[in-house]
């Protein structure tokens, strides 16, 4: 991630939140690599972080699919190596459109090439559209190319759907729309230990941003690159109501591994959900349980891996 600053190079840009860098929005960074290869202009995303959303609406309830981080190493692996975070503020809501433009994609940002929705609004209470983008345009020398709604409807997808289909638990849709496996990403710490004692240790996964979407309560199969190798596991996310926990943790018992991880960063993709999250009346029980759903594991791997 870099902090907005007075870039070196002439860029073509698109501006949004673009959480997940789902497939509509590939269409777009697709088209952003393009132009600037022909022109000679280097492909920026800019964005802004919190969320708009979380600083005018106060809607800090709202959660998103992918941390700062998650979104720069997607972004890289569409080819897009710099995305640049404007720090979303009142002030910064403030802005005229022009001094917007002015301040920030002429002088900050060296636009040559905007590339932007149908439906854009800008500036100050949102008041400046499109059409004012490509008036200013004339003014500051860069064009503006605008994705048409046809094009924009034409993948029926957005970031709200996905988190909508996470949050039900859906992560076949979600990975559908997203055009790559929803992840988590985070440091393993230590747990209560009761994994081990009953043959099944997990890997406890600690989440430091609490804006990071955490999909519906239950159980998953998982995959992670663990020592350069694709690791196959089940992740519980929930309370562990059997045992009383009350604090929710994200725990994966990968199949195969016996090392430890502490300390380490993991990345858990989500390939499928198993079943809701239960309490069994004994230990004995969760242990048959959590044998079934190493089994279904196993099946859905061999049929889909």
């Amino acid at each position: 991630m870099e902090a907005l600053k007075t870039l070196k190079n002439n860029t073509v840009i698109t501006i949004g939140t673009f959480d997940g860098v789902h497939i509509g929005h590939q269409k777009i960074l697709q088209r952003l690599i393009k132009v600037g290869s022909v022109k000679n202009l280097e492909p920026t995303v800019l964005t802004f972080f919190p969320h708009p959303r979380m600083v005018l609406q106060k809607d800090a309830d709202i959660k998103l699919i992918n941390s700062i981080a998650e979104k720069t190493e997607i972004l890289k692996q569409f080819g897009i190596n710099r995305l640049l975070v404007k720090e979303f503020t009142k002030d910064f809501s403030r802005l005229t459109a022009e001094e917007f433009v002015e301040q920030i994609l002429v002088k900050e940002l060296k636009a040559k090439h905007i590339i932007i929705g149908y439906d854009h609004h800008f500036g100050r209470n949102r008041t400046a559209n499109i059409d004012d983008l490509k008036a200013f345009g004339k003014v500051y020398g860069f064009e503006v190319e605008e994705i048409t709604k046809q094009d924009i409807n034409d993948v029926a997808v957005s970031s709200t759907k996905i988190r909508k289909a996470l949050i039900e638990g859906n992560i076949k849709t979600a990975n559908s729309y997203l055009g790559y496996n929803f992840f988590l990403s985070g440091t393993v710490v230590s747990g209560k230990g009761l994994g081990r004692t009953i043959n099944f240790p997990t890997a406890n996964i600690e989440i430091v941003e609490n804006y990071k979407l955490i999909p519906k309560h239950g159980v998953y199969v998982v995959k992670s690159i663990i020592n350069s190798e694709i690791v196959f596991g089940m992740m519980n996310i929930g309370t562990n109501p059997t045992v009383n926990g009350g604090k929710q943790t994200i725990e994966v018992h990968f199949l195969d591994l016996d090392e430890s991880l502490y300390d380490s960063h993991l990345k858990v993709e989500l390939l499928h959900r198993l079943r809701n999250e239960r309490k069994f009346n004994s230990v004995e029980a969760l242990t048959e349980q959590l044998h079934r759903d190493k089994q279904h594991t196993l099946d859905f791997i061999a049929q889909n891996a």
